[in-house]
């Protein structure tokens, strides 16, 4: 049979990130493409352990729950958000089905066909594809080490009257790098002022690898300093327990929190409680701030292993700026080499890596790559910066 599939889908390009997964999978080539966590850090006896409560404690983890999440998690999330400067109550904040689903909630919510978005330039590959198969159109804000810069945000505001700005101010990808207090105020006080709304999406903000470092969230911000409630968040479980849970939350306006059930009832009625609960378990008898240290000491060791080891191989032209936490390290490759190209060359030589092209609206960076140093240590690492050294000096010997 000939499928007839939606117009919208011939938009939607392919998930560059999972199209690499798949080419790795079962050969011999080191992975710097996924942001793939360190699976010798997951706690998995503490989950099997919570796994056994959850179930000991009766037959609701097996059974239907609430739309908006299980409440002894929302409630324990709350007091985890009051630490971070979050002052919220369950009913502002709804479980979703890893942090993506929460985006994806979040477009259909607050946006129709044809409307304008705002991001950062480069910005997260997979909100690209929601903010594609939604019909959007995605404008990008100049950015550098410090942010979104506000001069363009504000010019771009008021041209293009954007539904929302979509952003990740803390450890961001690709880039890894953290907003400045002063472009947080900045960026808030220009939302607060046209009206447009905020999605913060903040995946990787507790792993900071200087524990007394202090990144408020835009959210806390906005309560403290305008209490505006532009700011709608977003956060996560898969980079501080485990991705497989699939576990997210977003947070926001009473108003936002109702109009994302009505959504998610539609797309799938609930998370899955059985998740819930084990991770409600798990934040009762298990310390996942220790953890969180845990895996925060060892990325930040991977990370200036990975850095040390691109260093040794003196190549002329390569650039980055060193991260203070989160998973991946964003290199400016040698002028004029072409990231995708190179990726040809590279997975030959036993290496991959995601070419920049994938996070740019329009307009992209070729000579741009994100490398993830959170799944690989060791000797994985050494040979593989040694493999991806080798392609960049064959491939600039071809050109």
């Amino acid at each position: 049979m000939e499928f007839r599939f939606a117009s919208r889908m011939t938009q939607v390009k392919s998930s560059v990130v999972r199209d690499i997964l798949k080419l790795t999978q079962g050969n011999d080539i080191v992975s710097f493409a996924g942001g793939l966590p360190a699976e010798e850090l997951f706690p998995v006896q503490a989950v099997r352990e919570a796994a056994d409560r959850a179930i000991s404690a009766g037959t609701s983890a097996l059974q239907y729950g609430l739309t908006e999440g299980y409440l002894p998690l929302r409630e324990q999330l709350c007091v985890r958000m009051a630490q971070k400067g979050m002052n919220v109550q369950p009913e502002e904040m709804i479980i979703t089905t890893g942090s993506q689903q929460a985006i994806s909630l979040l477009v259909q919510v607050l946006t129709e066909p044809g409307d304008t978005v705002l991001v950062e330039r480069p910005t997260y590959l997979a909100c690209l594809q929601v903010f594609e198969l939604h019909g959007l159109k995605v404008v990008a804000a100049e950015s550098d080490e410090h942010g979104m810069i506000p001069e363009d945000v504000e010019r771009l505001v008021r041209e293009h009257k954007p539904k929302f700005i979509y952003a990740v101010p803390t450890f961001g990808n690709p880039t890894g790098n953290v907003w400045s207090l002063e472009r947080r105020q900045e960026i808030l006080r220009i939302c607060a002022g046209h009206q447009v709304p905020i999605i913060e999406d903040d995946p990787y903000g507790e792993l900071k690898y200087d524990e007394n470092a202090a990144y408020p969230t835009l959210f806390a911000l906005d309560q403290q300093q305008f209490g505006s409630g532009v700011v709608i968040y977003t956060s996560t479980f898969s980079k501080i327990v485990a991705p497989a849970l699939r576990t997210g939350w977003a947070i926001g306006d009473t108003q936002v929190i109702k109009m994302l059930a009505k959504a998610k009832q539609a797309a799938d009625l609930q998370s899955s409680t059985m998740d819930q609960q084990i991770l409600s378990q798990l934040l009762a008898h298990f310390p996942l701030d220790e953890h969180i240290r845990i895996i925060s000491e060892s990325y930040g060791d991977r990370m200036r292993e990975m850095q040390s080891l691109i260093k040794a191989q003196k190549i002329e032209g390569l650039h980055w700026i060193e991260p203070k936490g989160g998973m991946f390290l964003w290199v400016e490759l040698p002028e004029g080499l072409d990231a995708e190209a190179l990726l040809r060359v590279a997975v030959s030589k036993g290496v991959a890596f995601v070419p920049g092209i994938a996070f740019y609206a329009y307009d992209p960076k070729r000579n741009t790559a994100r490398l993830n140093f959170t799944h690989n240590k060791g000797e994985k690492t050494v040979l593989g910066v040694a493999r991806l050294a080798e392609a960049i000096r064959e491939f600039t010997a071809r050109s």
